[in-house]
């Protein structure tokens, strides 16, 4: 063979190498989106259950002073994640703002009196526990009424899990359909070798001498195809970042450690098996299959 040949044959292997690393790269890369939606599951279900509010409506003759040391004494409430004192002032404003200016002339005196908004912690925000919270609240005899909207909770806990399912279905998805792809280029790399494999066959090499040097090209190949999808996920989240910074406030970064090592594990780990698999086939493979 002349050295024209050799070196067609080495740029076609190196072709066939880069184009394996791409492909590779780009499923680990969605594997990555995958992995930050399933860790940030938790974090996106309790930003949405912590956004909804709990109206405390105080007697009429409660002051605002009391109800501000009440709302105070609700703060070391365990299932209490935060208050805000609503005035007088402000209530009328806001069902002024709801039913127009000439609502209040129906009435002697404003019926409208202080309140706390009250936002519970995300693990008590469902239908058993917030009865719960409801009673012990309205034991207090300076609260009127405790307020929310039960159909919310009620949809927002049905639509959670809804969503939870289908993430984690789409997640196995995702998995299974990477570690085909992957196999399935990884199966490309080592059958282009398959002569070469023969050959070392045919010299007495065990099949583990003749695995060796493709688990630690398929690690290679593994760990430099996950360096390259995190680098693209890390440009992807700071596009995110820069044009939908509120995304942040529910995604938490500290997990996104996990998340590079999800992606390194699953190339590594894809590109491992298979590699050993595939060579393992064709040691065992006839002499007169290895042309077909």
């Amino acid at each position: 063979m002349s050295a024209g040949e050799n070196k067609m044959i080495r740029r076609r292997l190196a072709g066939a190498w880069v184009s394996s690393v791409i492909s590779i790269t780009l499923v680990l890369f969605l594997v990555g989106v995958a992995s930050i939606l399933l860790v940030n599951a938790k974090s996106v279900s309790d930003y949405f259950k912590e956004n909804m509010q709990v109206s405390v409506l105080m007697r009429q003759e409660v002051s605002e002073e009391a109800a501000m040391d009440y709302a105070s004494s609700l703060d070391a409430k365990p299932f209490i994640k935060a208050t805000r004192l609503v005035s007088k002032a402000e209530g009328v404003k806001e069902m002024t703002d709801m039913l127009g200016e000439d609502f209040l002339s129906v009435f002697e005196t404003a019926p409208i009196p202080v309140s706390v908004d009250v936002t519970l912690k995300a693990e008590y925000v469902s239908p058993d526990s917030l009865e719960l919270v409801k009673r012990e609240i309205s034991a207090s005899p300076l609260v009127e009424e405790v307020v929310y909207q039960q159909s919310l909770v009620e949809k927002l806990n049905t639509n959670l899990a809804k969503i939870s399912l289908i993430l984690g279905v789409f997640v196995l998805l995702l998995l299974f359909i990477s570690f085909v792809l992957i196999n399935n280029t990884v199966r490309l790399n080592v059958y282009s070798k398959r002569f070469t494999i023969h050959t070392m066959r045919l010299v007495g090499a065990t099949k583990s001498f003749i695995r060796r040097p493709f688990l630690g090209q398929s690690v290679f190949q593994g760990l430099l195809a996950a360096f390259l999808a995190i680098i693209a996920l890390l440009g992807a989240l700071f596009f995110v970042r820069k044009e939908f910074s509120r995304l942040f406030e529910v995604f938490s970064l500290d997990l996104l450690l996990l998340v590079m090592g999800i992606v390194v594990v699953t190339g590594v780990a894809i590109c491992f098996v298979s590699t050993y698999l595939i060579v393992g086939k064709l040691v065992s493979l006839p002499k007169d299959d290895i042309y077909y």
